[in-house]
This record gives C-alpha cells, sequence and structure tokens, in this order.
C-alpha cells in the first residue's frame, strides 16, 4: 500500500501497428502509435512509412522502430520531469514474426533487407529499455490511425483511448 501523497512509478503503454501497403499509389505503409501514460492517453500519431515495405513483418517492424524511439523519448522527458529513473515502456505489437525479428538478432539473415536504422527496436530490447509484448488485432488500440475502419469499430476504439465526442456531453 502506497503512503498518502505518494505517486507509484509511472510506466508507458504503447500500442503499435501498420497496414501493409495500404496507400494504392506508391504501395506505402501506414504506421499508428497510441502511448498512455498509466490510464491516460498522452500521445497518438498515424504516418506514412518512409520506405515501401516488402512484408507485413516489415511493415509492422518499422512501425515498432518509430513507437520504439518515440516510448524512449517520452521515458527520458518523464524522468526529466519527474527526477525519476526512465519510465519502463512496454509496446503492444499485434505482429509475432515482427516482435520474434524484436527479439531474436538470429533471423538477421531474413531481414538484411530492413533498413539498419530500424534495428533500433531490436536495440531498445537488448537493453531493456522497451518490453515488447503481442496483443490480439481485436485489442490492437493503434489500428484506428492506421486504416479506415468501419464506424462501429471506429467508435469502440474511440472509447477504448479515452477520446469523448464532445457534442454529447
Amino acid at each position: 500500500m502506497q503512503a498518502r501523497g505518494e505517486e507509484p512509478n509511472p510506466f508507458l503503454l504503447g500500442f503499435s501497428d501498420s497496414d501493409f501497403a495500404g496507400d494504392i499509389e506508391d504501395r506505402k505503409s501506414i504506421t499508428g502509435v497510441v502511448y498512455f501514460l498509466g490510464n491516460n492517453l498522452v500521445t497518438w500519431t498515424s504516418q506514412k512509412q518512409k520506405i515501401v515495405a516488402l512484408s507485413s513483418c516489415a511493415a509492422e517492424y518499422v512501425a515498432g522502430a518509430a513507437a520504439a524511439c518515440q516510448g524512449v523519448w517520452l521515458s527520458r522527458l518523464i524522468e526529466d520531469l519527474l527526477g525519476t529513473k526512465e519510465v519502463s515502456v512496454r509496446l503492444l505489437m499485434d505482429n509475432k514474426s515482427a516482435i520474434a525479428l524484436s527479439k531474436n538478432p538470429v533471423q538477421h539473415d531474413r531481414s538484411k533487407h530492413i533498413d539498419t536504422r530500424f534495428h533500433f527496436l531490436r536495440e531498445c530490447v537488448e537493453q531493456g529499455k522497451v518490453e515488447v509484448e503481442h496483443i490480439g488485432t481485436t485489442d490492437q488500440l493503434a489500428d484506428m490511425f492506421t486504416k479506415a475502419l468501419g464506424r462501429a469499430r471506429f467508435l469502440q476504439l474511440r472509447k477504448a483511448i479515452g477520446v469523448v465526442d464532445v457534442q454529447q456531453i
């Protein structure tokens, strides 16, 4: 039990997702990232990837690298603001191949086509800065930032990240 007025150690929970070759003109994928500090949404992003990914694994891995970069930056920012040690970062991804690639450097021969800058994710995992775990596609909150969704799914995800329609209040 915590003493009155004592804050628990903050933690960052991130969700990283990607579509695969979603842009029909240039076949680049879209990265979606959402971060929570505790239960509070602190940042989200949706951005076209700078490369053409050759597989869904590569697209998800590139998205994971972007999410890891953002998570490490947020962790350092919170450390500076609160005067604490680095905040732990937990990143949830829905692609098991990309997760395996981030944890197992032995797969390097099959990933040589992925630019070395995206192996930042692997480095963060090896150093213990980011913990990567699997989450099912139905629970992937970053899904709404990667593609068009049906109304029901969009409203479900919007509610899950805590965004409310101010006209309904």
